[in-house]
């Protein structure tokens, strides 16, 4: 596959970027920086070496004084690098340190701190349909993801399974992350079924077979090691009785599809709907990170059950989206983002869903899933994509 250019922009200092596996990082890396210094801790003998010696880094530095930018890629395998990285930001504050990571784990734990701020943390996302233009296809994103390594091979379903594999392997049973990998095997197909839905651990340890508090702690690494967020309620000057619980989404609509068993009570168009929710979530998760976090996303949701999959605010967005997989638009359809505006008038209401046409009902626009994704743009405000 072509390269594809991707819309996160290098800051001028050093940062930390944390994305999950196969989402381009060191290709992006090595495309903006092709003169740095590079550390791949993902090499054996370079871990080793590493691992052993920190201060090694000061060394290699030191012999090569014209490279003024050094990029470490997964980072996270060493936090005690970061010992050595916060030093020379002291000493040589003309270096530029690009660190990559794909989990957070062990850096919120130890490294981050150690840099006292000097370093930003950002975020690298699957990705979007505008970046990809006229090769982005609504039913292909729907199938098979929009990880880069996943859309680029030959046999996607093949390679999500390997990737599945490669997440259990290195990032989990390397890692020593949990004791049992069984355990989280299963748990992994179990918590699938809360894609896209409000989390029931009781229900997730029951349909797997694990302890509650087990199940609490796999869900806390699968948010550190980036495959899985949260959306939480949206609760601003709230005029009802609110949900109390977020929403769980994996990171990529792809990674769902493999994760999810199929059987025969098992319907299509509820998986399909999940799998459309998760995908513009994600693309909108993506445009906001790359906007610099500027508004906060949730979901809206009452005790009622009346609910909204996602609503956008921040100092210049305040959005209410509602996502069906459907090609009809029935007034039901609209009724929940008709009763957001009720108790927030000021909101913009949109309708996405699986249609061709453009259209507007009861001042609710309403707009083909497709269309929508493909003009959605990070310099461009969320209403330059209607």
């Amino acid at each position: 596959m072509e390269l594809v250019t991707r819309f996160f922009k290098p800051p001028t200092g050093s940062f930390f970027l944390l994305g999950p596996r196969g989402t381009g990082k060191s290709l992006w890396t090595g495309l903006c920086f092709p003169d740095a210094l590079r550390i791949d801790l993902l090499e054996p003998d370079i871990f080793r070496l590493y691992s052993g010696h920190p201060e090694h880094l000061r060394e290699k530095i030191e012999a090569e004084p014209k490279r003024n930018c050094i990029v470490i890629d997964e980072v996270q395998k060493l936090p005690d690098l970061l010992a050595v990285v916060h030093s020379l930001m002291e000493k040589k504050r003309h270096l530029q340190f690009v660190m990559t990571g794909s989990s957070a784990r062990k850096l919120k734990r130890s490294g981050v701190d150690l840099l006292a701020g000097r370093a930003l943390m950002y975020t690298f996302h699957p990705f979007m349909a505008s970046e990809l233009g006229k090769k982005f296809h609504l039913e292909t994103a729907l199938q098979q993801g929009m990880i880069p390594v996943i859309w680029s091979a030959k046999d996607p379903g093949a390679a999500l399974k390997a990737y599945i594999g490669l997440y259990l392997r290195e990032e989990i049973q390397l890692e020593a992350l949990v004791r049992n990998i069984g355990n989280f095997s299963r748990f992994l197909e179990a918590i699938s079924f809360s894609h896209g839905s409000v989390l029931n651990l009781n229900n997730v340890s029951r349909e797997c077979g694990v302890e509650r508090k087990t199940v609490e702690g796999y869900v806390s690494i699968l948010k550190d090691t980036l495959i899985a967020f949260d959306l939480p309620v949206f609760t601003k000057k709230a005029k009802r009785e609110m949900a109390a619980h977020p929403k769980f989404y994996l990171f990529d609509t792809g990674i769902f599809r493999a994760l999810r068993p199929q059987g025969p009570l098992d319907q299509p168009q509820e998986i399909d709907g999940a799998a459309l929710e998760g995908l513009v979530v994600q693309q909108i998760r993506a445009w906001n990170a790359y906007r610099g976090e500027s508004n906060q996303l949730s979901y809206w949701r009452t005790r009622s059950n009346v609910e909204v999959d996602l609503v956008v605010y921040g100092k210049d967005e305040f959005w209410a989206i509602e996502v069906k997989n459907t090609s009809r638009i029935r007034p039901e359809d609209l009724r929940p983002l008709q009763s957001f505006r009720e108790d927030y008038p000021a909101a913009k209401a949109l309708f996405l869903y699986r249609g061709k046409e453009r259209l507007k009902r009861n001042g609710i626009l309403c707009l083909p899933c497709d269309d929508f994704l493909k003009n959605l743009h990070p310099k461009k405000k969320l209403e330059s994509a209607c």
